[in-house]
């Protein structure tokens, strides 16, 4: 290696392909490269090429030792016997399958998929994907062969160009925790299930890769590593502690901590994800997030910063008003086909203010709610790391504190994602058991207030979603 090695790491997330180049050392940002996914719940594959192309032209690579890739988890790429993609990819935030999911708990119970493998289906589950494919397209399922992620897809795809060393189809366990098909707790793949799911079909699957190991090298001689999902990516470029819980808003919202043990949430909430790092993730994942800021801005008649401003001039608990951010139907609590509603309003109460202060409480209110489950299957919340383009909000992060019941801390603006993927190649040129130490700045600590009104303004929250979803979970 020489003085001053680099890493590459991406992340193809639902938006977007990211690409950081790092000092594998420091972590330190050296480079950075960004280009555009096209809009939609199903997506070509080909485009996240492209985009992989266009950010990481005029050199961006030059003199990196190794890369790795962190996606959005749970989409469906199949691929037929040549490896050609057969149908368009669905995405995690495709709700089409909400029946499908339905279907699968209603035929083997909620508690056999959680003793399986840790995740009750929801729509945005891999496993669920495929049965709807199974009942809708069964002729693009009879032309499949192989299932993969997006990271993998991605992954494979850059290693099989021209003088590349590809070694079949790869991903590590934190991705394939995600499918509903693999077992964070056993570390193995419930192909049953896989074949219930595409009723009897077989289909491969990808090798799950050792976390640190090389998985092949570009035509370049870039050492390329398994890449992950992309929570976990950003548990890897946060370099978790225990006590540290992540919540982070971006398209979707998530909460989620490191954890020593597979979890068994009976509910399915919280979904039994393994790590990059050979350990578990405990995770809850909400449809809606920072989207639900830009949708309360755009009624409001105002930009971000504006409902930022409006926001801070309301009282805490907006006037009795409570926003449930149900804007794309929601994931936890399992409600696919749910709206968003607005409730409590009266005429002293109907204020610009007031309304984009339910906004923001709601959106935050949704992951309090998620910070608690991941609290309830034994993950100390010493610290909440507040990440993803919604912290940037300063309402946000002046609320965060109280309703999230814990310090929240706001990690320098950073692509955590990709940072992760990055560490993860250093890890895979370095070896050793543990990855490199990379030290993250925190730009903003916020403690809670400590006043009763945050516990009123829950109160009011939990007992608005009991009241409209009385049956959700």
């Amino acid at each position: 290696m020489t003085d001053r090695s680099l890493v590459a790491g991406v992340d193809t997330s639902t938006q977007s392909c990211k690409v950081v180049v790092c000092d594998a050392e420091t972590g330190e940002v050296v480079r950075v490269g960004r280009a555009a996914h096209p809009d939609g719940t199903e997506v070509e594959p080909r485009h996240w090429w492209t985009a992989w192309e266009e950010a990481t032209s005029d050199g961006l690579l030059e003199g990196v030792a190794a890369l790795a890739v962190g996606g959005q988890q749970h989409g469906l790429v199949l691929l037929d016997e040549a490896g050609e993609v057969v149908r368009p990819a669905l995405l995690w935030n495709d709700t089409r399958s909400a029946e499908a999911a339905a279907d699968l708990v209603d035929e083997l119970g909620a508690q056999a998929w959680v003793a399986a493998t840790g995740v009750v289906p929801v729509a945005a589950t891999t496993v669920s994907k495929l049965r709807w494919v199974a009942r809708h397209e069964p002729d693009s399922l009879a032309r499949a062969r192989t299932c993969v992620l997006p990271h993998d897809w991605l992954t494979g795809r850059i290693l099989a160009e021209p003088g590349g060393e590809p070694r079949g189809w790869t991903t590590d366990a934190g991705d394939a925790s995600g499918t509903g098909y693999w077992s964070a707790g056993s570390r193995d793949y419930r192909l049953d299930l896989l074949r219930h799911a595409t009723d009897g079909v077989d289909l491969a699957v990808p090798r799950v890769a050792a976390p640190s190991e090389v998985v092949g090298r570009t035509a370049s001689g870039i050492a390329v590593a398994p890449g992950t999902g992309d929570n976990m990516g950003a548990a890897l470029g946060l370099g978790l502690a225990p006590g540290d819980v992540v919540v982070s808003l971006g398209t979707s919202g998530t909460a989620f901590a490191r954890h020593d043990r597979a979890s068994a949430d009976p509910t399915g909430a919280v979904q039994s994800f393994a790590d990059a790092e050979g350990g578990f993730l405990p995770l809850v994942c909400t449809l809606n997030a920072a989207r639900v800021l830009t949708a309360g801005a755009a009624m409001l008649g105002t930009d971000l910063a504006g409902l930022d401003r409006l926001a801070l001039a309301a009282e805490p608990g907006a006037g009795g008003l409570t926003l449930l951010p149900y804007l794309d139907g929601e994931r936890t609590p399992n409600l696919p086909s749910a709206t968003g509603s607005l409730h409590g309003l009266t005429r002293a109460n109907t204020t610009p203010e007031n309304l984009a202060r339910a906004v923001v409480e709601g959106m935050l209110l949704g992951l309090a709610a998620a910070v608690d489950r991941v609290r309830d299957v034994g993950c100390p919340v010493r610290r909440v790391l507040l990440i993803g383009g919604a912290s940037a909000s300063q309402a946000v992060q002046e609320v965060a504190a109280d309703l999230l019941g814990a310090p929240v801390a706001i990690p320098a603006a950073g692509e955590y994602v990709a940072v992760g993927a990055a560490r993860q190649a250093a890890w895979a040129v370095a070896g050793g058991d543990r990855p490199p130490v990379w030290d993250i700045d925190v730009d903003v600590t916020v403690d809670p207030a400590g006043t009763d009104r945050a516990v009123e303004v829950r109160e009011r929250y939990a007992a608005v979603v009991a009241a409209v979803h009385p049956t959700a979970r």
